[in-house]
Order: C-alpha cells, then structure tokens, then sequence
C-alpha cells in the first residue's frame, strides 16, 4: 500500500532533502518551506527513517481538510479513518501542532480538540468509551498554514537528527542533520580530505565519516513505527537493518580532520565517535584554528565556528575569523566551508564567497558561505600523476 509520506527539514535544505529521497527511489509529489512531500509504501516508512540523513521527521499525512473554528476543526479530524491506523490498545495524543497565518493558533486548544475527536471516531467505530492506551506509540503532528489542516502520524518518535551518537556537546553545538546537509552541499567524497579546525564536539568530521563508511544515520536507533505491527512487517524492519549493517563499510581509506582549542571537547568528540562506531576514521587534535597546516592539496575545510551568540564574544569575533583565514590560505588548492550567523563574517574571510546559502537552525538565520578551490585534474589526488 502507498502512503503520502512528509519529511520535514531545516528552511534552506529542500534540495539537499529532496535529492536523498530521489536516490532512494521515491516519488516526490510536492515541495514547500521546510517540507518535501513524497510516496512510498511500508517499506519506505522503513527505509526513509533508516537512511535519510537531512530529515528530522518522517510523518505519515492521513488527513487534510479546511478548518476556521474549532467546530470544523474536530468534524474535520473525526473524519480521519483513525480505525485504519490505530489498534483499540494504541497510545495516542497531539503531540505537536503548528499554525501559521490561521484562524485557530492556540496549541493547547487543537491539542485537546484534536484528541476529543479521534477518541469520538473510535469510540463509535470499535464500541468502546474507554482506551486503555497501553500499546505502541502513535504520536499525531497538525499543521495549519493559512486555514488548512495537514494532519500526519510521527513514524521517527525522536527527531531524527538524535542519532544516538552525540552525549556531550559544547555551547551552540551545529545539528547532525544540518552538518550532514553541509557536507553533502559540497562535492566532497570519501577519497578527499575533509577538515574542521573548531570541530567541537565532533559532529561535522562525525557525519562526514558515516557518509563515507556508508553506515545509515538511523542504524542503531529506535523508531517509533517500529510498533506499528498493525501497518508495518516487523520483519521489514529487522532484514533493512541486516542489509544495511552489510553495506558499512569502516575499513574506507578516507582522511578526515577535527581540531579545536579546547582539549575537553577533544575528549568528547573522540567518545561522540567512538559511539558512532568511526573513531578510526577521524583523527582529532587539539590545535588553534590558526595552527591548522597540512601539505596534500583539494581539501575542503567545512566548519561552524563561534557566532558570537553573547556579546562579550563578539568582540574576539574578528581575530578568530582572520585566524580561520589564515590557515585556508596557507593550505594548497583547498575549499572552505563556513556556517555562521555573524553578518560581518565575509570582512574576515577573505571578501565574497563564490556561493552563499541562507539556512535556518530554528529561527536563527545563518549563511554557509562558500570559497570554492579549483578543481583536481585526474590523477592528481594523493599524490598520484
């Protein structure tokens, strides 16, 4: 059976999102701000929170209607065929509810009006007054955007970008799902080296080396839908984790890099990445964004240094950018890569950027500025001629 799947993403990372679902080899049928709409069928449920690595949700859309007061809003949600999704003993509730530019904004509201109907829908259906509710999770999501409803199932539980791997992180620490989707905005792969000089507590070098042993995001995860034995083959589950635990592959020759000046998040991202199962992969070293210096030319350096989110950092902002500009510099043919929010970044970096993107962690606007080296000529890599 096919479902109309929703993954939600940061603002600014459709492209990279919807390119992750065309290589998994779904139809995508729609794209907005900050969601890309595609069909799959129970496999797909499977595969897409398994694998996605930009994603933070992967919801299941059972129902969309127009709603301006309340009583339309719970005839609307009672329409819902919740008997095709939910078993008598399921757990359910409104998790969650967005509304934007609508008539119906307060959350508790939708929340108790959204419940109060799926339980009126059911109890007519199944003759019952009373749900235990002591079964599998079914978390339901509402999205309201100029009066239309969108309602979905969470099939993920924890967002995806909780991939299990991160205990300890520094202050402001970059998403794994934003950092994954900063690399894969570069022509970076496995065989290039890849450097971040303020690596904190690990997460870009981490995400760039579970790309390159091609170990899926969510492998070692709980999901949510992994209880839907009424929807979902248990079995589906159990063979996409063997075949995905067949396909890593830690013995890849790849050369990747963390350092930061702080020697505790040296301690934490190497643990972060012993969780990941690619300490191997990554060497981290505590180092000055200043110091950093290797010889091996067509790098990419792709970091998320300080924002200057107090005010008394702001002032240390200047000669900590002209330090990351200096080692770009020194290094031979390489890429650099810089998320931030600080709007005079560009002064100290070394003037325009050959691409710049706007992505929003949140509500924060950020720029991932891009200064693009020159392309290797074949053979030219490691040395080879």
């Amino acid at each position: 059976m096919n479902y109309e799947l929703m993954a939600p993403c940061h603002f600014g990372l459709e492209t990279v999102l919807k390119r992750e679902i065309y290589d998994l080899g779904y139809e995508i049928t729609k794209v907005e701000d900050g969601h890309v709409f595609f069909e799959a069928d129970e496999d797909g449920i499977v595969t897409s929170n398994l694998c996605l690595r930009t994603a933070e949700r992967v919801l299941l859309v059972v129902g969309r209607f127009s709603a301006k007061t309340y009583e339309e809003f719970f005839q609307g949600m009672k329409s819902i065929p919740w008997e095709k999704y939910l078993p008598k003993d399921a757990k359910f509730w409104v998790t969650k509810a967005t509304s934007v530019k609508s008539k119906l904004f307060s959350v508790t509201d939708l929340q108790r009006v959204g419940k109060k109907a799926m339980v009126k829908r059911l109890s007519d259906i199944f003759g019952i007054e009373h749900f235990p509710e002591s079964g599998s999770d079914y978390p339901v999501r509402i999205f309201i955007y100029h009066d239309e409803v969108t309602v979905t199932l969470d099939t993920s539980g924890d967002a995806l970008h909780k991939r299990g791997y991160r205990k300890e992180t520094g202050k402001a620490p970059i998403s794994e799902t934003i950092a994954a989707a900063l690399i894969m905005l570069t022509p970076w792969k496995a065989d290039r080296i890849l450097a971040d000089p303020f690596c904190g507590s690990g997460t870009i070098p981490i995400e760039a080396a579970l790309i390159a042993a091609n170990i899926a995001p969510g492998l070692y995860r709980h999901f949510a839908a992994e209880g839907w034995t009424n929807l979902i083959d248990k079995k589906l589950w159990a063979d996409e984790k063997k075949w995905l635990r067949e396909a890593v592959d830690t013995d890849v020759k790849t050369q990747i890099f963390g350092s930061d000046i702080d020697p505790d998040m040296i301690r934490i991202a190497n643990e972060n990445a012993a969780r990941a199962g690619v300490k191997q992969l990554i060497s981290f070293k505590r180092l000055d964004a200043g110091d950093f210096r290797m010889k091996s030319p067509y790098g990419f350096m792709i970091t998320n240094p300080p924002y200057g989110e107090r005010l008394s950092d702001k002032e240390e902002l200047p000669e900590l950018y002209k330090k990351l500009n200096r080692s770009y510099r020194n290094l031979d043919k390489w890429s650099l890569y810089v998320i931030t929010a600080w709007e005079d970044a560009t002064k100290f970096l070394g003037g325009k950027p050959d691409k710049n993107r706007k992505i929003y962690n949140g509500m924060l606007k950020t720029y991932y500025y891009q200064y693009m080296g020159p392309k290797p000529k074949k053979g030219e890599i490691d040395g080879k001629d």
